[in-house]
C-alpha cells in the first residue's frame, strides 16, 4: 500500500470524504490517507495528526516527497489536539484503532470540535462503542460499510451532525444499523465466527467442576441473538 494504491480498508475511508474538504487524519501513520485524496484535487486543507514520532516523522516525509506541503501539514499531537481554530475542519477521519480508543479520542479533544464536522471513523473492535458515542454526542450515523481485507474485517461508520438525536436499540447499536439492513455475507462470516468463539467459550465453561451458571446463560443469549438477529435461523 502507498498513496497511489490504497488499501480497500483506506479507499472505502476515502471514498465518504467530500471534495473540498478540510480533514483531519487522527493517526495518520504515513499519511497516505490525505496524500491520496490530495493528489486527486479533493482537498481544500488537511491535518496529518500523529501522536508517535516514527509514523509522525513518515508523514512528513511522504508529504514532502509529493510536494504537498502546501495542502497537508503534519503535526505531532495527542489525537485531535492537532487540530487548530484557524484549520476550520470540516471532516476527521480517525481509522485502525480499537472502539474505544477512538470515543476517547471524541472526548478528550471535544474542545475542538465544532459539531459541524462528518466523522469517518473505522474501529478494528468496539463497534458498538462507537456508535453509542456518535448517538449520545448528537450525530447521524449516514452510512456504513463492512469489508474483508487480508483476512481482516473492518466496519467503516459515517455520521454527520444532527439536530434531534437518533436513537437506536442495542440490536442496532451492536451490529450496526445499516450493515443489518443488508445482512452481507461479510457481516454473516464476521458473526458466525464470533458464535464459534462463544461456542467454545461455553463448552469450556460447562466442562468446569462449579460451572458459573449465570456467565454461561449470558454467553449462550449472546450466541443465540447472533443466529437469530444475523444469520436469519432459529
Amino acid at each position: 500500500m502507498n498513496a497511489s494504491h490504497l488499501s480497500l480498508r483506506l479507499q472505502t475511508v476515502a471514498d465518504f470524504v467530500q471534495p473540498g474538504a478540510r480533514l483531519a487524519d487522527i493517526g495518520s501513520d504515513h499519511a497516505y490517507l490525505p496524500v491520496y485524496l490530495a493528489e486527486k484535487g479533493l482537498l481544500a486543507k488537511a491535518v496529518a495528526g500523529e501522536v508517535v514520532r516514527g509514523p509522525y516523522e513518515n508523514a512528513v516525509s511522504e508529504i514532502k516527497k509529493e510536494g504537498l506541503d502546501n495542502v497537508i501539514m503534519a503535526r505531532l499531537a495527542d489525537g485531535l489536539a492537532a487540530i487548530k481554530p484557524e484549520d476550520q475542519i470540516d471532516t476527521v477521519t480517525i481509522a485502525g484503532m480499537g472502539g474505544t480508543l477512538i470515543t476517547k479520542i471524541l472526548d478528550d479533544g471535544a474542545d475542538r470540535l465544532r459539531h459541524q464536522e462528518r466523522l469517518i471513523l473505522q474501529p478494528n473492535v468496539g463497534e458498538d462503542n462507537v456508535r453509542r458515542w456518535l448517538q449520545e454526542h448528537l450525530y447521524g450515523i449516514i452510512a456504513e460499510r463492512i469489508l474483508a481485507e487480508d483476512g481482516h474485517i473492518y466496519e467503516i461508520i459515517v455520521a454527520d451532525p444532527v439536530e434531534t438525536p437518533t436513537t437506536f436499540s442495542e440490536t442496532q447499536l451492536k451490529f450496526g444499523p445499516f450493515l443489518l439492513r443488508e445482512k452481507s455475507p461479510v457481516l454473516q462470516d464476521k458473526w458466525r465466527k464470533e458464535q464459534a468463539r462463544l461456542d467454545d467459550v461455553i463448552a469450556t465453561m460447562q466442562r468446569a467442576q462449579h460451572a458459573p451458571k449465570e456467565k454461561i446463560d449470558a454467553f449462550i443469549n449472546q450466541r443465540n441473538q447472533i443466529q437469530e438477529v444475523v444469520l436469519n435461523e432459529s
